[in-house]
């Protein structure tokens, strides 16, 4: 009965919060335990007790604000000096400056419509191939969930009660691999169709970008490295690095303007309050889950099946790989977390930043493939290339995300080692 609801309700497109809402209160009911009731609204409000959950707004704040202030223009700029002269340089700049925007937005979705805006145009107009530039943006995007700070890792860490600063720390090297991917390809695809040279800057230009970024670079070097100093906590090193985005942008670049503040500040709490919505119902959909037992049942099933780590990493990769493509990130971890992570570690031993940066990369795979496919198609509608264009030029990228999600499973060292 309940799962008959939970299936209706997410497939005629009812809001995921709602969702699992809905189908924790269908349990209560369908069990008539009356005493069940008393539990539910302590367990929603419960949900949204916890103190890295700050840090959601915070960070999605300190993106409004790098964008705003005319930070994120400026990095680009400086990824222009190192880049820009080579065979492919816009689109090596493309990787580059979004591996940097990755260390302040966190959304996927957010950074393919920033950089799809910065990069794409300028790229189409040099002579690539406006589908690839495109295909490249959204690529790069993927290391936002991925490289510190992240906003699915903020979420993980909050439902599996772990250090969020150190989940960060696991994702560095799986960013780094990706990212070294990303650029091999953009090589081998530059020499086949032999993409156009950057115009090399003179020694003045250079210094120009280098100097008038300092100011954009200070935020995310603080923020990260207070996080992995032990200076701050995540929620702390995002409201410092807002108040330093805003002093930046307001006296550094002179490009924040105050009446602008109320559309973004309204941007900012939208955002801020779906995701927490969904937190909240999860807590109580996630109670519901545990008190029917079945993360043990699940636990049952797996150990049916394999008694091998490895092999139950693969076959889960596969099922977050399906889910992904029609869930929203975060709405999927939400929803698996509370059954997976329980029977991961019980049953396999298997350590939990391992798994929350294997299901993190995971799911951001989803933002790019059909059905959903959320940041593919916010690519779509910035640019105009159509999905399936977009998608053909993006598959080697995909496939090197694969590997390394298969390299990192294979070798849980490359995420720990740090630890």
């Amino acid at each position: 009965m309940v799962a008959v609801i939970f299936l209706v309700l997410l497939f005629i497109g009812v809001p995921i919060a709602l969702v699992l809402a809905v189908s924790a209160m269908a349990y209560i009911v369908s069990s008539d335990n009356a005493v069940l009731f008393l539990s539910y609204p302590q367990q929603f409000f419960g949900g949204l007790s916890q103190y890295g959950l700050l840090a959601i707004p915070l960070f999605m704040l300190v993106g409004e604000l790098m964008n705003e202030g005319g930070l994120t223009r400026r990095l680009v700029a400086f990824a222009s000096v190192f880049l820009g002269s080579i065979r492919g340089g816009l689109a090596y700049i493309n990787i580059l400056a979004n591996m940097m925007l990755a260390s302040i937005v966190g959304s996927a979705n957010a950074q393919v419509a920033v950089m799809s805006q910065v990069m794409v145009p300028e790229m189409h107009r040099k002579g690539y191939d406006r589908s690839f530039a495109t295909a490249t943006t959204a690529a790069g995007a993927l290391l936002a969930p991925v490289i510190p700070p992240s906003m699915l890792f903020v979420i993980f860490g909050v439902l599996a009660q772990i250090s969020i600063g150190d989940l960060f720390v696991a994702g560095i090297v799986p960013g780094l691999l990706m990212a070294v991917g990303f650029i091999l390809v953009i090589a081998v695809l530059g020499f086949i169709h032999e993409y156009p040279k950057n115009e090399r800057l003179t020694p003045r230009q250079a210094l120009r970008n280098v100097v008038a970024s300092i100011p954009s670079l200070s935020v995310p070097v603080v923020m990260i490295g207070s996080i992995v100093g032990g200076l701050a906590t995540p929620t702390e090193a995002a409201a410092v690095g807002a108040a330093m985005a805003v002093l930046v942008g307001r006296f550094a670049h002179g490009e924040m303007k105050t009446d602008r503040m109320g559309d973004m500040l309204l941007r900012v709490a939208i955002n801020s309050g779906v995701v927490l919505a969904l937190v909240a119902a999860a807590a109580v959909f996630g109670w519901v889950i545990i008190y029917e037992q079945l993360p043990q049942r699940l636990g049952e099933l797996m150990q049916s099946m394999t008694s091998d780590p490895f092999v139950y990493l693969l076959l889960l990769m596969g099922l977050l790989l399906m889910v992904g493509m029609v869930l929203d990130g975060i709405a999927a971890l939400i929803l698996l977390v509370p059954i997976v992570l329980p029977v991961a570690q019980s049953v396999y031993g298997i350590n939990p930043y391992h798994l929350g940066v294997l299901m993190c990369i995971n799911l951001t795979l989803g933002l790019l493939t059909p059905p959903v496919g959320a940041a593919l198609y916010v690519a779509s509608r910035v640019t105009g290339c159509k999905p399936g264009d977009i998608i053909k030029a993006l598959l080697p990228f995909l496939l090197v995300t694969v590997l390394v999600l298969l390299l990192i499973t294979w070798m849980p060292d490359l995420v720990t080692a740090f630890l």
